[in-house]
């Protein structure tokens, strides 16, 4: 059994800066390339940032490259994603997840965490 469950959000104003934690249980975390995705009101979930097994390999979307810093702590299967810069664009709910091949989402959601970024 997955158990997904992401914290950290909050609400910040624009320029801001926020870290979000999703921490695993179940599954051998290391085996996994992790990432996090996001939904606005309305849209469907987004894919915004890519880690590989080890940690030492980032892929990110455009819209968040070079604001966004995702790491891993696989000693304590934990991800992490380090927000800086906000936009009111980034207002979401956040959710990690592992990925498959093409950065797809693998396991059942958690909860997420709702970050709200106002100008």
């Amino acid at each position: 059994q997955v158990i997904l469950r992401e914290s950290g959000g909050g609400s910040v104003q624009a320029g801001g800066s926020l870290k979000l934690a999703c921490t695993v249980s179940g599954p051998t975390f290391s085996n996994y390339r992790m990432g996090w995705f996001r939904q606005a009101p309305g849209q469907a979930r987004e894919f915004i940032a890519a880690i590989n097994y080890k940690g030492t390999t980032t892929d990110y979307a455009d819209s968040v490259k070079g604001r966004f810093t995702i790491s891993r702590d696989n000693a304590n299967s934990t991800l992490f994603l380090q927000m800086d810069d906000l936009k009111p664009a980034d207002t979401a709910v956040y959710y990690c997840d592992a990925l498959t091949n093409s950065n797809g989402g693998r396991w059942p959601w958690g909860q997420g965490t709702q970050v709200t970024v106002s100008s």
